[in-house]
């Protein structure tokens, strides 16, 4: 099976924590030079220092900007890809404040989309040249399993969240012919700082503790577990290989059986 992503380049969003950090990690082990996008700083000069280098000459970076930015973020790509050309693209940002989606502000909407499919956007059309000289894309747009079964209280991220399962779909048969492939990842519940987010927001609102919340959800995953940000990070960086090159449009959930949609 062809793994290897040696000579690559992969930018990876929100690489600073959670599943971005571990899908930085695990395309580092396939031998893919990986430039890191966050917001925070140290935590990415301490990421990039400490990712794996299993090749010779495999070079690690990083940069900081606000997804919200469009602006900067455009910059900052442009200056990425002009250095180095990506490859590999992974969609990967923070969700939405929970909340049902009837009593959510226009500007809530607005923010999201601006952070989810827009922030998409500017990274695909600044980076896509590269990806076409290279005649090899891999995009894969972390998002989530409510593409497939909209989430209780989670009313503006099932909003936007469809949008770009969407516009992702509509992109893998515009680019499929360049060599270029789109996929979707679907987190279930995975051990990351959004679930211990949403685990206090719901404790909060329910009068439980945490725990109660958590057994309440892990009552709906026949796994019944957590992920962990490295099983959803292997599926991700699966998608980026050569292996996966016949993998195109689809919405992969990685949820510990949760999901009880056929498609």
């Amino acid at each position: 099976m062809q793994l290897d992503l040696s000579g690559r380049h992969a930018l990876v969003c929100g690489a600073s924590q959670g599943i971005g950090h571990a899908s930085a990690i695990e395309l580092a082990e396939l031998g893919a030079n990986v430039t890191l996008l966050a917001r925070s700083v140290d935590a990415l000069q301490t990421i990039a220092a400490g990712l794996p280098r299993p090749h010779a000459g495999q070079r690690h970076d990083w940069r900081s900007v606000d997804m919200l930015d469009i602006t900067s973020l455009q910059a900052v790509a442009s200056e990425i890809a002009a250095d180095q050309p990506v490859q590999i693209l992974i969609n990967n940002t923070g969700g939405p404040p929970g909340g049902p989606a009837h009593t959510a502000t226009a500007a809530a909407f607005e923010t999201a989309f601006r952070q989810h499919l827009l922030a998409g956007q500017t990274l695909l059309q600044t980076l896509l040249p590269g990806m076409r000289a290279s005649g090899y894309g891999r995009i894969v747009n972390v998002i989530s399993t409510s593409v497939k079964e909209p989430i209780v209280g989670l009313g503006v991220s099932n909003t936007v969240r469809a949008a770009v399962a969407g516009w992702a779909k509509t992109l893998s048969a515009e680019l499929a012919a360049d060599g270029i492939t789109v996929n979707n990842v679907l987190p279930g519940y995975t051990r990351t700082q959004r679930l211990a987010g949403l685990l206090a927001a719901q404790a909060a609102a329910s009068g439980r503790n945490e725990d109660e919340v958590a057994q309440g959800m892990l009552a709906t995953v026949p796994a019944r577990r957590f992920g962990e940000a490295s099983e959803i990070a292997a599926v991700i960086a699966f998608l980026c290989t050569p292996a996966a090159a016949y993998v195109n449009g689809v919405s992969i959930a990685v949820d510990g059986g949760r999901t009880r949609a056929l498609s």
